[in-house]
């Protein structure tokens, strides 16, 4: 069974994280998801991101391939996914039952829109194993005041999903109520919200690629050289706690 699916609505592309129960994003689902994101066209009203199981929409990358020579072709596959969605003109829109960390987290901020459930929780956990998420750095410097943004960054703390939903319906009625949220977006023209979203992000400047670039640089060539970052996944992996040397 594939654990990415990809599916034609009427109105929409759905695309669902389909690994229950942490649907945990490593290189091969990446690629998965990327090739999923580049199937959909610019003829429906939305694209949207859903997972299945109740527990994650996702738990993150693998901490696995960030190790070694794997974290180059991990990094580049999971930012080539964020690269497609920027340059789609669909509306996009991510489902959050559960929790979104880590990756999981990121590629709901990379959406339009977070339509979540009161249970789901949203965290950038990296900084527990030494390293930061290159497009969390750039999503949340945008879409929360600096100081809170950066205090998920720096924390690893996790927060309720009023703090970055647009929506946040109770769990039991999460499919109906959703359904209902996305049924005003599909009234309205489908080619005019295309072109609205492409005019919103003009106004915003199109630098995504550029600043996601040198994010990836700060990430590879000096995060990645140093003693803390490999220790931190080292430690994840050996099921230990770290020791950090300041370097």
């Amino acid at each position: 069974m594939p654990k990415i699916e990809f599916a034609e609505e009427p109105n929409a592309y759905r695309i669902t994280l389909n690994d229950p129960p942490l649907n945990i994003l490593d290189i091969d689902v990446l690629g998965q998801l990327s090739d999923a994101i580049g199937r959909a066209k610019n003829d429906r009203h939305c694209l949207i991101i859903a997972a299945a199981g109740e527990k994650a929409f996702s738990a993150g990358a693998s901490v696995s391939d960030h190790i070694g020579d794997r974290v180059r072709t991990m990094l580049h596959r999971f930012h080539d996914c964020f690269r497609a969605l920027a340059k789609l003109d669909l509306v996009t829109v991510a489902l959050v039952k559960g929790a979104a960390l880590g990756g999981g987290c990121e590629l709901a901020l990379a959406c339009d829109f977070v339509l979540a459930s009161d249970r789901a929780k949203f965290g950038q956990p990296e900084i527990n194993l030494g390293v930061f998420p290159p497009v969390a750095a750039y999503q949340l410097s945008r879409q929360m005041t600096p100081r809170k943004g950066l205090e998920l960054l720096l924390t690893g703390d996790s927060v309720d999903a009023a703090a970055i939903a647009n929506a946040v319906f109770p769990a039991a009625e999460f499919d109906a109520r959703a359904e209902a949220w996305l049924q005003r977006l599909y009234r309205q023209s489908a080619s005019s919200l295309r072109l609205t979203r492409r005019a919103f992000r003009l106004a915003q400047n199109a630098d995504f690629d550029e600043r996601l670039a040198a994010v990836e640089r700060l990430y590879l060539d000096e995060l990645m050289k140093s003693e803390d970052a490999n220790e931190g996944l080292a430690a994840f992996v050996e099921k230990r706690k770290p020791v950090w040397r300041g370097r």
